[in-house]
Formats: C-alpha cells, sequence, structure tokens
C-alpha cells in the first residue's frame, strides 16, 4: 500500500479529487497504476520540477497523456499561488476542468502532499462551478482536511484571477 490517496468528491456532474505527487511515498509506479485505475480525464500538477524530479515522476505528463487524459502543469511553490506564468495557465486549464466535470469526467489535482496547493485550485474550481466559497470549502475539508493551507492560497480561491491585462 502506497502513501498516494485519492481523495474525492462529486462536482457538476463528474469527480473532483486532489492527491499527493505520484512517488512521493517512494513508489511512483504502484502510484501511476493507482492513478491509471482511476482514469482521469485531466490531471493538474501544482508542484516545480524539482519535487517532480525527487519523488521520480519526471515523465508524470508523458504517463498521464499515454493513458490518455490531459494533463497541466503550473509550477507553484509549496505553500505558494500561480504566478503570472500560473495565472495563464489556470486561464487555459481552468475551463477544461470545468468542461469535463460536466461531462461526467474525473480531474484530478495534486501537489507535493495533496493539502494546500491542490486544495487551492480544487476550491477555486468548486467555486466557478457555481459552488457557495464557504460551502465548498466546508465539503472539501471534510473530504481532505488539510486543503487550502495559506491565507494566500485562500484568497487565491476566493478570489480567482484578476481580469487579463488590456
Amino acid at each position: 500500500m502506497t502513501g498516494f490517496v485519492i481523495h474525492a468528491l462529486p462536482v457538476l456532474n463528474g469527480i473532483l479529487a486532489i492527491a499527493p505527487l505520484p512517488g512521493a511515498g517512494g513508489d511512483y509506479e504502484a502510484d501511476m497504476e493507482h492513478l491509471r485505475d482511476w482514469r482521469p480525464a485531466m490531471v493538474m500538477s501544482l508542484t516545480t520540477s524539482a519535487e517532480m524530479r525527487a519523488a521520480a515522476a519526471g515523465d508524470l505528463g508523458r504517463a498521464v497523456m499515454e493513458m490518455g487524459a490531459r494533463w497541466v502543469h503550473m509550477e507553484v511553490p509549496d505553500f505558494g499561488t500561480p504566478d503570472a506564468a500560473g495565472m495563464a495557465a489556470w486561464r487555459k486549464s481552468a475551463p477544461l476542468a470545468l468542461s469535463a466535470l460536466r461531462g461526467g469526467g474525473r480531474v484530478l489535482i495534486h501537489c507535493r502532499g495533496g493539502c494546500g496547493r491542490s486544495g487551492m485550485a480544487a476550491l477555486r474550481l468548486m467555486i466557478e462551478a457555481g459552488e457557495p466559497p464557504d460551502d465548498a470549502l466546508a465539503r472539501l475539508r471534510r473530504t481532505r482536511d488539510c486543503a487550502v493551507e495559506t491565507a494566500a492560497q485562500m484568497r487565491w480561491s476566493r478570489q480567482g484571477m484578476p481580469p487579463p491585462a488590456t
């Protein structure tokens, strides 16, 4: 048994989940087998490249795409929020994630430990899906009590992205 646990909840017509980085617990292959069995439509990685290398997950994107899922990588530091590049990636990927959820698909968001960064993005998607922020947070934390770890992550989740520069 690995430490790779998928914490899932229904959102729209699909399943939204948060999890740790595959391989972070030491068994990348077993974690990837679990992920393949879960059959995500989309995987969003909110980790740094260094974290991915340390977990032997450097080829995660290729592996996710080979299983037929869409993969998005946003470099977000531990306890952080997306920078300008991450915000641009969010603007492109959030509508795709919401579309997958509306269509009954599964969207998995992970960071290193499956708490702060992944919880931040899951909460944002839940709010963008139309859930009231307080209700969404309570529901998410019933599934994963450590979801959203910092005040900055909470602000980002609840306020969303600033409008694009014109």
